[in-house]
Parts: C-alpha cells; sequence; structure tokens
C-alpha cells in the first residue's frame, strides 16, 4: 500500500497530474501549457495535490519548486521517472537517486517509475529476452529498496510503448518482483489489461492509481498497430471519467472496499494544438471527472464551472 495517510478520506486522496492539461516529457508531444495556468486552474477545482510532471515542467531545485506549488495552494505527491531497467550495461540507479533525494526534499511519498525502452515516444518498443526480463526485474527490486531508504513508495507503471505494456508482462512484474503497481485505468487497457480484474487479482499490490477512462475501439486500433499512440491520444483516446470503457466507478468501489489508501490522480493525457481560452480545454475534462467522483461520494469541490 501507498505511504498515503489512511486517517484521509477518499476526497483528500484526490490529486492532479500536468498530463491532464498535455505537459508531457515526449518531444512533439503538442502544445505545452505554462505552470502558472495549470496550476492556477488545478488549484481554481479545489485539488491541493499533484504529481510533478516532466522535468522542465516546475523548478529542479525543490526549494524553488515548493515555492512553486506552494505559491498555488498545492502538495507535491511525486512523479512519473522513465528508466532503462533492461539493459544490464546501462545503471539507472544513480539517475533515479537523484530522483528521490528531490522527491523526499519536495516531501513528496510516491515514485511512479517506467521501464522505459530508450527511444522517444511510445509509439514502438524493442522485444525483451530472457535476459532483459531478468535484469529489469531485479532492477526493480534494487530501485524499490532504494526508495524505502528515503521513505519514498516506488511503483512500477505498466505503460503504452514501454517494456511492460502488456497484460503478459504486468503478470510477469508481479509474479517475478515484489515492487508494487501504479494501476493506470488507461494504459492497462490499451495494453490488454482489464484494470478492474487485476484490482481484483491483487489488491494488495497496487501502492497508486492513475485514473483515466479509455474508449475501448480507439485502444483496440493501437494494441493491434493499426493507430500510434500519440496519435490515438490526440484523436480523443482517452475520454473524461465516466464516459469511456474503463469501469471507473467499480474500480474505485472495489479498490476502498480492499482497503486501498492511496492517491487516485486525475491523468486524462491530451495533447493539445494550441493554448485554450480561458474556461477552455483540458480543465473542461478534469472538471467532468471531478464530478463523476463527488457522484461517488469521494467528496465535492469547486467545479461549478
Amino acid at each position: 500500500m501507498s505511504t498515503a495517510d489512511t486517517t484521509r478520506p477518499l476526497a483528500a486522496r484526490i490529486a492532479a497530474a500536468p498530463i491532464s492539461w498535455g505537459v508531457c516529457e515526449v518531444p512533439g508531444w503538442g502544445h505545452q501549457m505554462s505552470p502558472a495556468r495549470v496550476l492556477r486552474e488545478m488549484r481554481e477545482l479545489g485539488l491541493t495535490a499533484t504529481e510533478f510532471g516532466p522535468d522542465g515542467f516546475l523548478p529542479d531545485a525543490p526549494g524553488e519548486r515548493l515555492a512553486v506549488l506552494g505559491a498555488h495552494g498545492m502538495r507535491a505527491v511525486g512523479g512519473f521517472v522513465p528508466a532503462v531497467l533492461h539493459d544490464p550495461d546501462f545503471d539507472p540507479l544513480p539517475a533515479v537517486r537523484a530522483a528521490l533525494a528531490a522527491f523526499a526534499a519536495c516531501s513528496a511519498d510516491t515514485l511512479v517509475l517506467a521501464a522505459a525502452t530508450g527511444l522517444d515516444g511510445y509509439d514502438s518498443r524493442p522485444s525483451l529476452g530472457s535476459d532483459g526480463w531478468r535484469t529489469l526485474l531485479a532492477r526493480l527490486d534494487s530501485l524499490a529498496a532504494a526508495a524505502r531508504e528515503y521513505g519514498i513508495t516506488a511503483t512500477l507503471h505498466p505503460h503504452v510503448g514501454t517494456m511492460v505494456e502488456r497484460v503478459d508482462e504486468v503478470l510477469r512484474v508481479l509474479d517475478g518482483s515484489g515492487v508494487p503497481l501504479c494501476l493506470d485505468t488507461g494504459h492497462l487497457l490499451v495494453g490488454g489489461t482489464d484494470p478492474l480484474a487485476l484490482a481484483r487479482r491483487d489488491p494488495g499490490r497496487i501502492a497508486h492509481v492513475h485514473l483515466k477512462d479509455v474508449d475501448a475501439g480507439a485502444a483496440e486500433q493501437v494494441r493491434a498497430g493499426r493507430l500510434g499512440y500519440t496519435a490515438a491520444v490526440a484523436a480523443g483516446m482517452y475520454r473524461p471519467l465516466g464516459q469511456g470503457d474503463a469501469q471507473i466507478a467499480e474500480l474505485v468501489g472495489l479498490l476502498e472496499g480492499s482497503g486501498y489508501d492511496g492517491w487516485y490522480v486525475m491523468e486524462q493525457d491530451a495533447v493539445l494544438t494550441a493554448e485554450p481560452a480561458p474556461g477552455e480545454g483540458p480543465v473542461r475534462d478534469v472538471t467532468a471527472g471531478l464530478r463523476l467522483l463527488a457522484d461517488l461520494g469521494a467528496g465535492r469541490w469547486a467545479v461549478g464551472r
């Protein structure tokens, strides 16, 4: 389970992520909104916590990063760190330790690892043999142990276009390592894993949740290789919560009933072509998602736009 405070109600465990505003680490992903606007809109929705976003979105220096978040009434949850884990000739530990030190200095509690391919973007990936898998699984356990030294929970994020994407790969991580999972409803479904079935199978391995809804037809196109991942996101594959096929309400109910005490991060990946008009753009989809969570009894936010 996550290190999130178990005394807090579900409403206090909802967090934001800059990717919902189209802010992404992938070169050429789309128009990138400013931190000032993104953080202001998060706070105007009543959200009080966020993941960091990609390198360069917030200041690198922990003190400056905390100051920017604090100026907008936001606290740090942690963030997404892609790392090459399968290559025996590359050691990811120094870079991950540097990220962990920065996370700890900002009082963030969750490291979201992705098993990066070493390529830019998420539209293709190499195959991984038995030696690569052995290296990857061992690295996951060693990085999780390193995170514990900083008081941080490390999770592995199955993610489209990484070395852990498909259902057999997710199960191989569960069976071959002890690392907890970041359950991302969208990436799992696109990769062919039923998020609800995974939560039922092993709820104790879920330490962090990314909530996004998905058009199952578009997901199948990506899975079959008929549509690139970035193009699918730009075309609206990710839907506002409750308007897709990821069974968000059922998943939240199952996790809460299983004793899950971690974060629910609103993470509806978006690709923008231009700066949205005030009150328009990603904020509308996030608002819809918060309304769904409020209807589920998660609490009430200032979402009256």
